[in-house]
This record gives structure tokens, sequence and C-alpha cells, in this order.
């Protein structure tokens, strides 16, 4: 997730930012002269919402050229994966005072429209909108929702420029919400490109609260029948965004927009600069559910600084047009899950218990995957684009997910740092540090290198080790010493199944993926074969004929195989799993107490 916006004409290509309140950065790049008078206008419209389409104008004036090249994103920042939003494209018409212009496709995703040094240009398309998700943008008869990258083209010489955007609802549809600024009914302005698809626009009938935290206002637009109450969502999303703004001190939005959508299955959430989507289950606001979307809300809305402000250099200003690669996925992905988890401590949502379990449940998961072993947390960030997005079958045997495993190591960093300092600083004055050294002093974002000097310099000491063996590299971490800073116990036990697993999924009797080192991974099964018998009986319940075996037992299964029966034997093997246990300790020196009161201090 990653994004935005504000406008200076500066001779540098990185964030800029005013004073604490309503700042908005940007990544600002000089106009050629040519650029310095062009103005921008988009429309975007649904005249028939039924049919999935948005139909979207975009007029450029005063702007002389043999030719034009107009461009649409093929990726979605905060989401890395090339997803070719132009194939959702078509009807591209170019025409000045209604004369129609020559025009030609001469990439994926660019048209060249031939002006005939006309100084004024208007090319309208339409796009095909029926994938709601927080990436992506739709249109049906209830709601259209849009995500700027996914629908909007621009010209690469004037993505610095600001420009209006009219928004024409159809007649059913009586709101919209977007963070853009409001320039008279239903039109909108922007201070550059980079802004105006960094700001998604939600067109219905949605329900509207507002709640105050921080300093700062907080809009909510809800889609979609849900079991909430928007009381209870007041008084518990603001103490999520107030335990957030605490860790930094100030909000730079002056106001902040949440767009929900209750679905029957959510998308997760994605930022924004000033906003976030939030695609949750319908039924998600009652018990032990309701905790994870407050998760989610804490999630995302950290991003607004972990991310949206404090970012790795590859993540803007963006090339919309190929992959944005960075090692530090892990940092603003890992942190932020990390965060998530502490915000709703610090906000009194969370026990004490519900954190530990939290992060001794992501530790788990971690050091339970095979892909661990085989994959670093920066490799599997800078795989983002390849990987993380496109799993198959054998993913989880060579991969590692850079949301979980940076967590683990965003908490091995927070008490290395509380241990060395002896209570004096921890995580949060890393990004604090980040947040102002780099978002806001030099406004540009940082290396790898300079990521690792930032926790150092709040350490105060060398942590090139950790940073080569376990971020660099694949593999376990040290957690029992860690834990022991902050006076817990960590344990790991070996836990030996007596049903013998065959170490596979399936969907029904066909074989779905295999966990390499497994039964049926070393024994010679593999993905989409269809188990026909076990020990020569037809099988009909596949899980109910595996759970009789035993580790030591051979066992003879038969499958069919593109359509090709074989005939496998193998010795079935014992199964293991990693259990781990985390418990406070009672007998704490002092230091460990010091310790465990600033990581838990509320």
């Amino acid at each position: 997730m990653i994004r935005l916006s504000l406008l200076t004409l500066v001779l540098f290509a990185t964030y800029s930012c005013k004073t604490q309140k309503n700042e908005i950065y940007t990544y600002s790049t000089p106009l050629n002269e040519d650029a310095q008078n062009a103005k921008i206008s988009y429309t975007i419209s649904t005249a028939e919402p039924h049919t999935h389409y948005a139909e979207v104008s975009l007029t450029v004036s005063n702007y002389t050229k043999e030719y034009i090249d107009f461009k649409l994103p093929v990726w979605a920042p905060g989401s890395y994966l090339i997803r070719e939003f132009p194939r959702f494209v078509e009807d591209f018409k170019a025409s000045y005072s209604r004369s129609d212009l020559k025009s030609e496709k001469i990439t994926k995703n660019t048209w060249r429209v031939y002006t005939n040094n006309q100084s004024s240009v208007t090319v309208s398309y339409k796009v095909y909108c029926n994938e709601l998700s927080v990436r992506t943008s739709f249109v049906d008869d209830s709601h259209a929702y849009f995500n700027g990258t996914s629908v909007f083209m621009y010209v690469d010489e004037l993505k610095q420029k600001e420009g209006t955007i009219k928004i024409i609802p159809h007649s059913n549809f009586k709101k919209i919400a977007t963070s853009l600024k409001s320039k008279g009914k239903n039109t909108f302005s922007f201070i550059n490109y980079d802004y105006l698809v960094d700001a998604p626009i939600e067109i219905g009938n949605h329900e509207e609260f507002e709640f105050k935290a921080g300093g700062t206002k907080h809009r909510v637009a809800i889609y979609g029948k849900g079991n909430y109450n928007i009381d209870t969502l007041k008084r518990d999303m603001a103490k999520v965004c107030q335990s957030a703004t605490d860790i930094f001190g100030e909000n730079p939005n002056k106001e902040y927009l949440f767009i929900v959508h209750n679905l029957t299955v959510g998308s997760g959430g994605l930022e924004h600069i000033n906003s976030t989507t939030l695609q949750v289950n319908r039924n998600t606001y009652e018990g032990g559910k309701y905790k994870g979307f407050l998760n989610l809300v804490a999630h995302e809305y950290f991003h607004l600084w972990n991310v949206k402000r404090i970012r790795p250099e590859a993540l803007g200003p963006f090339d919309y047009e190929k992959e944005n690669y960075t090692h530090l996925l892990w940092v603003m992905e890992g942190f932020t899950s990390y965060y998530q988890e502490l915000i709703l401590y610090r906000a009194g949502i969370y026990s004490k218990e519900d954190l530990v379990n939290k992060m001794r449940s992501k530790i788990s998961y971690i050091e339970n995957s095979v892909g661990n072993k085989v994959q670093s947390v920066t490799e599997s960030s800078f795989d983002a684009w390849i990987k993380a997005y496109r799993p198959h079958e054998n993913s989880a045997n060579t991969t590692i997910s850079y949301y979980s495993k940076g967590a683990t190591l965003a908490l091995m960093l927070e008490f290395e740092i509380i241990n060395n300092t002896k209570g004096e600083k921890c995580l949060d004055d890393v990004m604090k540090y980040l947040y102002e050294e780099y978002a806001k002093k030099k406004k540009r974002g940082f290396t790898d290198k300079e990521f690792q000097d930032a926790v150092e310099l709040i350490a105060g000491k060398k942590l090139d080790n950790f940073f080569q063996e376990k971020v660099f590299k694949p593999g376990e971490v040290d957690y029992k010493t860690r834990f022991n800073y902050v006076g817990y116990d960590f344990n790991k036990e070996t836990v030996v199944k007596e049903d013998a697993s065959l170490g596979a999924r399936f969907s029904g009797n066909r074989i779905t993926s295999l966990r390499r080192g497994g039964n049926a991974y070393d024994g010679g099964l593999n993905v989409n074969d269809y188990v026909l018998t076990i020990d020569g009986k037809k099988v009909k319940d596949l899980s109910k004929a595996l759970s009789k075996k035993k580790a030591g037992d051979m066992v003879e299964i038969t499958v069919s195989r593109d359509n090709i029966e074989r005939t496998l034997n193998f010795k079935l093997a014992e199964t293991t799993s990693e259990k781990y246990t985390i418990t406070e300790k009672t007998d704490l020196s002092t230091t460990q107490k010091e310790n465990k009161t600033k990581w838990l201090t509320k």
C-alpha cells in the first residue's frame, strides 16, 4: 500500500511539506516551459451503472504539441502487482472543438493523439469497472467506487499540474465521498496527478458520520448493509486514531476519510495520503471479528505516516508504467503489522495478553513456514511484484510474508532498542526520527543503509549482524534472548503428531498443494493427482481414510494423473511442528522491569 501529493515547483523529485496542519506531501518535478500554462480537467460519469462502465474525459488546454501521449497506469501504488488496467479501456476518441483528431495506440498503455498543433485537446474513453476491491474500480446500480490509477489517464509532462475533476453521478446516487477539495457542486480540485489518483472516490447512497481524534476531523462513508453501530464505531475508531497519532505527536492532515465497504467477502484495505478504503465482511462488527476490523483500521491508518510519508526512495515519485522495486516492504508493511497490534493495546482495545498472543501467533506462523528457510524478508519485499500477489501451489515452500516476518523483526528491534538504551528509547523513536528527518526535513525517501543507520542511531549500537544475518538472509531469529530483555520466557517445543499426515491439501480427492518434506511430497505424489484408492480401497472421504494411518505405516495410494492410473508405495514418517509459548517471568531484575514498562506503557 502506498502513494502521494501537493504542489510546488521545485527542482527536485521528492516530497514537499509545509506546516504541521493540513500538511500534504508531494512528489515534485520541474515543469518544462511548454507545460507552465497548461490546464487539466477531467469528467467522470456513470450513465448506465448496471453495465459497469465509467465514462471519462480529459481536456488538456494551453498546451501546443505536434502530438500528445495519453497514458493509463498499469498498477495501483500500495498493491505491488502489474494489473494491466489498460485492458479495461475501450472507445478511445480525441477531438478539438468538436472535430475529431487522429489517434493511435502505440504501447499497451499509451494512446498518441495527433493534435495538429491545436492548443486544446479532449480525449474520452470508457472503462469497464467490475472488480470490487480496494485496488480497483467498480460500478453497478448500487454505487460506484473509483481507485484513480485504474481510470484516470495522464500526460507525462503534465503530471505536476493542478486541475479539476467534475463528477456526474447517476440520478440514483445522491452522495460523493472523497478527500479531494471541493470547488463547488460535484466539482473537485487536485494539486497534481499523484494526488488525484491517491484520493479514491465513493459515489452512491452510503451512510456518513464524523468523529475527531488527535485534533483531526475524520469522516467515515459506509457502503452496504452491516451489523455496525455508529456510536460504537465513533468511540473505538477515535481511540485507534488517537493512539496512532500519539506516536508521532501530530497528524499531518486536517481531515481524513475512511471509505468502508461492507461485503460478503472483503479484500482488506489500501492506504492513501489522507484517506483509506476498507473492505470487510458485513457482519464483522460484533464479537471477536470486531477487533479484527479495528485491527485493519489501525493498520491502514498507521500507513498515513509509514508508507505515505515515511518511505523508501523507490516508493515515490512513482513510475506508473512498471515495477518500483524496494527491499523495504518488510518495514513498510511489516512494521505496520506490528504497530497495528501495539496501537490497539495502547488504545485499551487489547489486553496485555492479547498483544503477547498476537506476537506469538505471528512468530509461530513464520517459524512453521517452510519458506522461512528459503526466502529472506528483503527478497520477499523485492519479489513482491512477481510472487506475493501471484501465489501458486508451491509458493508456501519457497516464500515468506514480508508482513508477518517484518512484524516479528520489528518486535525484535523494539526489544534491542529498549534494552540497549536502558528503557530510554523504543521503536517509536525510530519512526519519529524517519518522519522528521526524511519526510519533513530532507523531503525524500531513504535507502536501505539509511534505514539501518536510523535504527542504529536510536539503539546506540551497531546492528550489522542482525541486518545481514536475519534481514538479508532467511532463517530463525533469537527470540528467547530478546524476550528475556523485557521479562518474558520464550520457549519452543517440537510437537510430534501421532496421526500421520500426508502434508498435502486437497479439494475433494484432488491434491492442490504439497508441503516440502511432507509424506506426500517425499512419497512422489503430485499436485493435481486425484486419489482413487488407499491400500486398495476406494476413497470416498479422503480425510477419514487418512485419519486411520500412523507414523511407520506403509501406504499404497493409487491416483489418476492426467487420466492415467499410477500406484505409489511409501512409508509414512512422523509429522512435527514447533509450538511456542511466551510467559511472564515473576522474578525480574531492575533492568527487566524498566524494559517491560517501556514496552507495555499505554
